[in-house]
Order: C-alpha cells, then sequence, then structure tokens
C-alpha cells in the first residue's frame, strides 16, 4: 500500500518548486508519495503551526516558532537518536546558525531547507556593482532610487538588522527590547532611509520589491535589506534580473547583523506516519539534494555543499558566493513562546510611526513594553 504524506510550504517558486521536484524523486526512490500545498508569505510568517500540524504531516516552517510549537507539542522532535550521523553530518553543512535556529529547550524541531537574511539586492543594468555604504543608499533614496520593503514584518527585521550590525542588538531573552539611546540611533538610520520614499513601501514584503524592481522601467535601482530570492537572479524569470550582494555597512563595518531568514522542515505531532515523514526531512536537507534537485529546481538551499557550488551560483549571478558573509554573520532573531504576537504588533508601531514622525523614544518605549509582555504568557 503507497503511503501518502501531505505537506504545507509558501506560495513562491521558491518555496513550491523545489518542494515538488525533490518529492517526485522521493516517491521513486521509496514509493512514498508526498502532496504539498502553499500559502502566502504573510500566512507563511503568522499563520499559527499548530492549526496546521491538524492536517499535513509535513510543514514549512519559519525558525522564530519553535518557543510557541514546544509549548503547543505540535510538532515532533527530529533529534532521533537512531540517526545521529545523519544530523551532525547535516547540522555540520549548515549555513551560518540555520541549523541551531531550529533547536529549542535542547531539542530540534526542523532542519533548514533553505537559507535566507537581509541582503542588498540591485540593478547590475544600472549599477556597476553593489553598494557598499548604507549612507550612499541613503543618498539615492532620497531621489527616488532605492526602497525597502516596510510590510510587517519586515520593518521590524531591519530594525533587528541595524540594531545587531551597529553592535547594539535587541535582546532575546528580555525584560527590554533595546535601551532608549541604542533604539534612537536605530530609528534615525531607518528615519533617513525611507524619508524620501514612497509611502506605497509600506505595503510591501520583499516579493512585491523584487517583483517591481524586475520590471523593465522600474525607478528603483537597490534594495538595501531584503531577504535574498535567488528566483530574481535567473534570466528570463522577470523582464529585469536583479543581482544580490553582501548588506551594504556603516562606517566600514563586516556585514553582520542581518535578520536571519530561511526556512526548515518539519513534522507533524499528529501524522500517522512519523518514521516515513522524518526520512524525507532527513534527505531533503541532505547535502547531495540541497546541491542537487532542490537547487535546480528552483530552490534556495540551506546547505553548504550548494552554497559553493560552481553549477548552483553560475545561473544565479553568484547569489550564494556574494551574499553569503552576510548570513554568516547573521542574528538570531528572539524564539520565545510570545514572540510571533509581538513580532507582528512591533512591525506595525515601526511601520507607523516613522510613517508618522511619531517620536523615536515614544516608538522605543511602546516597543520595550510589547517585549516584556511578550514573555508573561
Amino acid at each position: 500500500m503507497m503511503v501518502t504524506l501531505k505537506g504545507m510550504t509558501w506560495s513562491h517558486p521558491r518555496g513550491y518548486d523545489p518542494m515538488v521536484a525533490c518529492s517526485a524523486i522521493w516517491k521513486e526512490k521509496t514509493g512514498v508519495e508526498v502532496v504539498w500545498e502553499k500559502r502566502s508569505l504573510q500566512d507563511f510568517e503568522t499563520f499559527p503551526v499548530e492549526e496546521l500540524a491538524a492536517s499535513y504531516d509535513l510543514i514549512v516552517i519559519d525558525h522564530p516558532h519553535v518557543g510557541q510549537i514546544t509549548r503547543e507539542n505540535c510538532l515532533l522532535p527530529l533529534d532521533d537518536a537512531d540517526h545521529a550521523g545523519e544530523l551532525a553530518t547535516i547540522a555540520a553543512g549548515t549555513v551560518g546558525r540555520s541549523y541551531p535556529s531550529y533547536n529549542w529547550q535542547g531539542r530540534q524541531w526542523g532542519f533548514p531547507i533553505d537559507a535566507a537574511t537581509q541582503v542588498q539586492a540591485y540593478r547590475p543594468d544600472r549599477l556597476s556593482g553593489p553598494i557598499t555604504d548604507l549612507a550612499e543608499i541613503v543618498s539615492l533614496a532620497a531621489k527616488g532610487r532605492a526602497i525597502l520593503p516596510m510590510r510587517p514584518p519586515h520593518s521590524l527585521m531591519t530594525f533587528f538588522t541595524l540594531a545587531a550590525h551597529l553592535g547594539i542588538p535587541c535582546s532575546v531573552e528580555g525584560p527590554e527590547c533595546i535601551a532608549r539611546a541604542d533604539g534612537e540611533a536605530v530609528f534615525d538610520w531607518m528615519a533617513r532611509l525611507v524619508a524620501g520614499m514612497d509611502a506605497k513601501c509600506d505595503d510591501m514584503d520583499p516579493i512585491a520589491v523584487f517583483d517591481l524592481m524586475g520590471e523593465l522601467d522600474c525607478p528603483y535601482d537597490v534594495v538595501p535589506f531584503a531577504y535574498g530570492y535567488v528566483s530574481y537572479s535567473f534570466a528570463g524569470f522577470r523582464p529585469a534580473r536583479l543581482a544580490f550582494a553582501d548588506m551594504p555597512v556603516i562606517d566600514g563595518r563586516a556585514p553582520k547583523g542581518s535578520a536571519l531568514g530561511g526556512t526548515g522542515i518539519a513534522v507533524s505531532a499528529r501524522t500517522q506516519v512519523p518514521e516515513e515523514a522524518k526520512a524525507f526531512a532527513r534527505w531533503i536537507a541532505s547535502g547531495p539534494v540541497q546541491a542537487g534537485a532542490y537547487a535546480s529546481g528552483n530552490g534556495q538551499p540551506g546547505h553548504a555543499d550548494a552554497w559553493g557550488s560552481d553549477s548552483v551560483n553560475g545561473p544565479a549571478l553568484d547569489f550564494y558566493r556574494n551574499t553569503r558573509a552576510t548570513l554568516e554573520g547573521a542574528y538570531v532573531r528572539p524564539r520565545h513562546d510570545g514572540y510571533m504576537a509581538f513580532q507582528s504588533e512591533a512591525s506595525n508601531i515601526i511601520t507607523n510611526g516613522l510613517r508618522t514622525a511619531a517620536r523615536h523614544t515614544v516608538l522605543i518605549d511602546k516597543l520595550n513594553q510589547l517585549f516584556a509582555q511578550s514573555f508573561e504568557s
């Protein structure tokens, strides 16, 4: 009797296509079928994993959910002792802190299959190379040539990125998110960036920004901080190709502090076929699959075997090599139970506060109050 697993991922070629491509190979290899459904990026970032676990065997998740899903007992831990060697190999091949970002309270709740962080994207047909200095980006923004995705949660992600880059990272343990003076320094940079930008960026996520930048007549040449999407560097994906590079820096700093993103594959605690689901998760996270079928299937791998591969980098304008330093130095945002609600509310405070020119000290106080409350549950 054929075993069929149901999986849920997110609705972008980068999120869906590689899952379907790899699942076809897995079916030929094992006889186990995996049928994938997809949801929007906004749902992916906010929809309760507990509800998805009631309907799906395999779920592609975002690492900040791990605190909440641990309390809810909706996922199975994946660190099986019988497969310790296989897991150690996956962990050793992770890029940056992708693998440990799915570890919480001593257990592994997901395997990284997609690695991303906030990086720079630009039009190589207009700029001779990436912009290395954030002050230059501010100048371009004032001329209407730079854009920044500010739709929640991306405004908060840029806040996290700038704070960590400035050497004043936001707390992951509380009770305070960031000190007042430090928060003011971050808000000063964000206010400078968005001051000259069209307010429509407040409703744009990275996909919307990249779709716009991929149009031949787009007015924007560069976005300084957005989660990298390798798809847009492929010839023919959009009318104009985008190139990706390390994040722009302040005062010559190293490209460190970018808020880590990416996705991991997890197994529902309600699955009726746990061993089959976990076997697929281990396989699709492995180096050979990541550098092979996953990458060639429009994916953005999370394994170093792919990030260092000539065949993977070639069609993507060296996407992986040109952003790896930023990914290796990325900041892992809070992951405690209660964080997801904070992420949503805090993002709205930042986006709306910057657009209405609210006092930065008032915004910081609101963020800190929310952050403290996020631990009370």
